[in-house]
């Protein structure tokens, strides 16, 4: 894509680093508070002091959660072109590096989207009831995670210490995990009237919840994680996205075993094995394709990341053809 103006972005909690260039070359740095007043303060001298329009500049940031968010919802309110980078793609697009600092990254983010205007994609903002879905999902992991912290040490303590010591914290937690598991069903129920709101979002919903063994928070989160379908429509990606895509390592005489990367979306992959496991104790089909594979010598947990395969592959032919999984389904030809 052709811009005059690249800006790399260091994000942090607190500030910006602006990293301002004239194609290739680097015209200046600027630090501000990570706020929208200080935001819409520089984007105006960008315009009417220095001379960049932003239809005909790129602004490029590292992934980091909410923090993106000021600059994001100010460059978007004025029609900005945004590029929003995953750090590990930064960092080893940049070969061998030494030193670093908040106005070094900024550079060096300005440095990688000149490089690679040609194959950047522009970030496109995800609509509001999937950002409410995604932000609902995230608070539900937080509940799930902390009653875990709570309840799987009282469990486990009970052969180990006296019994009179055991009941005596469960009491005392008791209250405590009767509040987090009602707020996990108000949690619940939130995510499943917002799923109602839309149309198009409840279709994607019951299209993926009718392959065996997929439950509702793998959907919920399938679809956030695509957004909708928009981010990542082909089921080849979406598996190595989840990491469930094994790479060999080969190199001369060396013939390295396929294994998983680790550079995977970790929840997804988590909620992916949790419905292999279902499936295979479930579904007939994939039942008996993996205790045959077994049979053959295969690792188990090799053909159980082939399951989980299989499942996205369904889940990606069922939206393609916008119809409900069907287990005797025929495909008819016009």
């Amino acid at each position: 894509m052709a811009f005059l103006h690249y800006i790399g972005v260091d994000v942090s909690k607190n500030t910006l680093d602006m990293a301002v260039f004239k194609g290739k070359d680097f015209v200046f740095h600027k630090v501000i508070d990570n706020k929208k007043i200080a935001i819409c303060n520089f984007l105006k001298e960008l315009e009417m002091i220095r001379g960049v329009g932003l239809s005909e500049s790129v602004f490029c940031m590292e992934h980091t959660g909410i923090y993106n968010n000021p600059l994001l919802v100010c460059l978007h309110k004025k029609r900005g072109n945004v590029c929003l980078e995953v750090a590990s793609q930064i960092r080893y697009s940049l070969g061998n590096i030494r030193g670093k600092s908040d106005k070094i990254d900024a550079i060096r983010i300005g440095e990688y989207v000149y490089k690679n205007r040609e194959e950047i994609k522009l970030w496109v903002p995800k609509r509001e009831i999937v950002v409410k879905l995604e932000r609902l999902s995230v608070l539900r992991d937080r509940l799930l995670m902390t009653k875990k912290q709570l309840s799987v040490p009282l469990k486990e303590q009970k052969n180990y210490i006296k019994e009179s010591f055991s009941n005596l914290e469960k009491r005392l937690c008791q209250r405590t995990l009767n509040s987090l598991n009602a707020d996990l069903k108000k949690v619940d129920k939130q995510i499943e009237k917002v799923l109602r709101e839309d149309e198009h979002i409840l279709r994607l919903f019951e299209i993926i919840t009718s392959v065996s063994s997929v439950g509702t928070q793998t959907a919920v989160s399938i679809i956030t994680c695509t957004n909708e379908f928009k981010d990542i429509r082909d089921p080849k990606k979406f598996a190595c996205y989840s990491g469930v895509v094994p790479f060999t390592r080969e190199s001369g005489l060396f013939k390295g075993r396929g294994r998983l990367s680790h550079m995977a979306n970790k929840k997804m992959k988590t909620l992916l094995h949790m419905c292999a496991i279902v499936a295979i104790g479930s579904n007939k089909e994939l039942k008996a394709y993996y205790l045959r594979k077994v049979g053959e010598g295969k690792n188990k947990m090799s053909v159980i990341n082939a399951v989980r395969n299989k499942l996205i592959h369904r889940i990606f032919a069922c939206l393609r053809e916008n119809r409900k999984y069907e287990n005797n389904y025929i495909k008819t030809v016009a």
